[in-house]
């Protein structure tokens, strides 16, 4: 069974409020991409990955007026994808959801969150060790699953989309930097949060995937090294913890060529830079029923970057790449 995570920039633009594809000529939201031009690139994707399952961040978005389960579903019909149900958890105002397009035949999900508190409600943890707890809130609830596979084996699954650390609307260097250094303090604490969800699935001997994108990887800013512990090290467990496994986070480690899932272009500096944020991490369980992870970079991965077509539609179709793994589940 292969399953996926899969960070689509501006997805919810290419739907009108009846959950229907506006597959035309006006702009998408991505840099100088047409509508027809990422759907067009999303469907060869979507249709080269064969996922049993995709965690989607920045889905379409879902409340009263919008249906992000119906716009994702009419594109899989668009596109003839196996993985043709959709299922969404607490939706959010940001225009980006988290979402499971998902074959039916294939497995069951069921939104089932757990814990107190639970994604949706306020977490207090003092973040700047002066002894007075501070609310955290995620702008993005994760999407925690209790997913059975058609072999009858139960999985617990949670999709993620931890805070981004970028100073958006910094009107100077020093509002910048207190900007960057209060969005990192936010998502090391949301990640705290989730290992602790995390410790509560493993002491129960839950199978467990957590896949998403945890907006953290090296050399996004200068304050990393400032908090020791990275949020994506928190999540995977650290001494004494029981450990979650991705070996692409695992790569960090090891020094040499580090993976990149993710692609943004500096305008200050005129030019890409690449880093990972996107990751699929499997609990002990799993480990042993897990193989062939998989970045789709066009230009890394051998095999796509002799697809042309694919290639094309990787950098045309979103910033980030789909990150896949194969489960004997």
């Amino acid at each position: 069974m292969r399953v996926a995570t899969y960070n689509v920039e501006w997805f919810s633009n290419l739907f009108n409020d009846h959950g229907r594809l506006l597959d035309d000529g006006g702009w998408s939201g991505r840099y100088d991409v047409k509508r027809f031009q990422q759907i067009e690139a999303l469907g060869i994707v979507f249709n080269a990955l064969d996922a049993d399952a995709v965690m989607i961040i920045e889905a379409p978005d879902g409340h009263r007026k919008r249906d992000g389960v119906k716009a994702l579903e009419t594109f899989a019909q668009k596109m003839g994808l196996r993985a043709n149900r959709a299922i969404m958890g607490f939706v959010n105002d940001t225009q980006q959801e988290i979402a499971l397009l998902y074959d039916p035949q294939m497995m069951t999900a069921e939104h089932d969150p757990k814990g107190d508190p639970r994604f949706d409600r306020d977490y207090k943890i003092d973040l700047n060790t002066d002894a007075a707890p501070e609310r955290v809130r995620w702008s993005k609830p994760p999407l925690e699953l209790a997913v059975k596979t058609n072999k009858g084996t139960d999985v617990r699954m949670i999709g993620v989309h931890a805070k981004s650390k970028a100073p958006h609307g910094a009107r100077s260097g020093s509002e910048a930097m207190r900007i960057a250094i209060e969005n990192r303090r936010k998502q090391l604490a949301q990640c705290i949060w989730l290992r602790e969800r995390v410790d509560d699935h493993l002491d129960q001997g839950d199978n467990l995937i957590v896949l998403g994108d945890f907006n953290d990887g090296p050399g996004l800013d200068e304050y990393e090294k400032l908090f020791g512990r990275s949020g994506v090290e928190i999540v995977l467990g650290g001494d004494g913890d029981v450990p979650l496994f991705d070996p692409h986070a695992a790569a960090l480690h090891r020094g040499g060529p580090v993976p990149a899932s993710a692609r943004f272009w500096l305008q200050d500096q005129k030019r890409w830079m690449e880093t990972l944020l996107d990751y699929v991490m499997v609990s002990p369980s799993l480990v042993d029923r897990a193989r062939d992870w998989r970045i789709w970079h066009p230009v890394d991965d051998a095999k796509i970057a002799e697809v042309p077509e694919l290639v094309q539609a990787l950098f045309t179709a979103s910033d980030h790449f789909p990150v896949t793994v194969e489960l004997d589940i």
